[in-house]
């Protein structure tokens, strides 16, 4: 049996994603993956056991890159404003530095590997931010809704920020950069539907 090489199966898995971002998950093969990397297929099946295995492995690697950096200076016992605003931080300098991977895990999330993917990588980062949010409503930092609600109002304008910048231009056509000023702006916004 052949063994694993280190620096064979990075790049195989940043090739991956870059194919699975331009092409999508119908369009993506481990033929056209073998081709792309350099590699004979064989070598593909050292790391993976199928097509499969392998987008499950990476969106699950992705997810947990991501919902660790959100995790990274967050309390659920932190006040709602400064837990919030941690996350938008967390959030932005994830999403602008890993833009690729944001991309596939997004994708990812929204095909047919999706609930195996998040089932196995949610668990804690969803119970530190449930927490986090009954807290909120408990001690009357949060005004109470649904979860749907609470997330499209929290994160909605966040995310649609960062895909503007990751266009490079506002709806309107003219340059945009995310900055720290206009994620202030629209944080100040956002806290003004969602605290009592």
């Amino acid at each position: 049996m052949r063994t694993r090489d280190i620096n064979k199966e990075e790049i195989v898995k940043q090739k991956a994603i870059e194919m699975l971002v331009s092409q999508g998950v119908e369009g993506f093969g481990m033929n056209r993956l073998a081709k792309e990397c350099g590699v004979s297929v064989a070598t593909l099946y050292i790391y993976y056991s199928d097509k499969e295995d392998l987008i499950k492995k990476i969106g699950t690697e992705i997810g947990q890159n991501f919902f660790e950096e959100m995790l990274v200076g967050f309390s659920w016992e932190m006040s709602f404003v400064d837990g919030l605003r941690k996350q938008w931080e967390n959030r932005s300098k994830y999403t602008i530095n890993h833009s690729l991977e944001t991309s596939c895990f997004e994708l990812l999330k929204h095909s047919t590997y999706g609930e195996a993917i998040l089932a196995e990588i949610t668990p804690d980062f969803r119970s530190e931010m449930t927490k986090f949010i009954t807290k909120s409503i408990e001690k009357k930092e949060l005004v109470p809704m649904t979860f749907e609600i609470f997330w499209s109002i929290a994160y909605g304008s966040l995310y649609s920020l960062l895909e503007l910048h990751r266009e490079g231009k506002s709806m309107s056509g003219k340059p945009f950069l995310f900055t720290d000023e206009i994620r202030d702006e629209a944080f100040n916004m956002v806290l003004k539907a969602l605290v009592p």
